[in-house]
């Protein structure tokens, strides 16, 4: 009887010491599984309900009395980004180039639920330079995803995603309204004439993104909770690098203000007036 107890014993024994030693090997494989990492750019852009006016002789963009926001296609990748930390625990950085102005902008990303912001301290000058500055923060911080709204809604250039890519030699997606990712793999589906088309790639991986990667119902507005925790997230100032200047802003023009609205009482009066007067009939 005892040594069958005593048997019993060892035999529980050992199968805790077996459990205890699987455990101590299975931890760092858990460990060892890479943090997919995004950076978000942002692009400080006058409300649209903002009126513009230009100084120095129509030369320099008048600031006075323009409130400022998140881009709203780099909204939309924002709030893509934040799906994909929810879902598959990845970490979220914002980056601008900007001055000290453009920091309530970062901390209203940060409140949304970014992690950490950073702001490359230079006038952005063009697309060209802000796609140089941007590269190097990316470079230096060795992002998995790069996501930026398709074209930014004051100059509309639509440039800084693509040339960011070349400049780090990354696969890209212009015009992206849907993204997956699964571990170095990504599904996306990007917008073209007529229609939509499904790619399969890899990471890294830069996005121009648009509506479509969120719709407007899902973006985010940030709560008193985020608020409160963004002014104690880490916002770094890098300073720029060196550069050459390649191009300047000579002058800016407003549109031609919209003609006087005639009212006409007939449809033959219509038709003439489209005929004899406007010329489009």
């Amino acid at each position: 009887m005892c040594v069958r107890i005593k048997k019993s014993y060892k035999i529980y024994y050992a199968c805790i010491v077996n459990l205890k030693i699987n455990g101590y090997l299975r931890q760092p494989y858990f460990k060892r599984i890479p943090q997919m990492k995004i950076l978000v750019c942002i692009s400080n852009v006058p409300d649209t309900t903002s009126k513009i006016n230009f100084t120095e002789g129509d030369t320099k963009f008048d600031t006075n009395g323009v409130q400022f926001v998140i881009n709203p296609n780099d909204e939309f990748g924002l709030t893509r980004a934040m799906w994909l930390k929810e879902k598959q625990g990845a970490s979220v950085h914002v980056a601008t180039v900007g001055g000290a102005g453009v920091e309530p902008t970062m901390r209203k990303a940060l409140a949304i639920g970014a992690d950490e912001a950073i702001r490359v301290n230079a006038e952005p000058i063009d697309g060209f330079f802000v796609a140089q500055q941007l590269a190097e923060v990316i470079k230096s911080g060795g992002y998995d995803l790069v996501i930026g709204g398709r074209e930014s809604i004051d100059y509309n250039g639509g440039m800084v995603p693509g040339m960011i890519a070349t400049f780090l030699d990354m696969n890209f997606v212009n015009t992206c309204i849907s993204l997956e990712v699964d571990g170095s793999n990504a599904t996306a589906i990007r917008e073209i004439d007529g229609g939509k088309e499904t790619l399969s790639t890899s990471l890294p991986l830069v996005i121009g993104g648009q509506k479509g990667l969120v719709e407007e119902s899902d973006l985010r507005i940030p709560n008193m909770r985020g608020i409160m925790q963004a002014r104690q997230k880490k916002l770094t100032v890098v300073e720029p690098i060196s550069t050459t200047k390649t191009t300047e802003d000579v002058s800016f023009d407003k549109p031609a203000p919209k003609g006087a609205v005639k009212l006409v009482d007939s449809v033959d009066e219509l038709i003439n007036l489209l005929h004899n007067e406007a010329k489009v009939i």
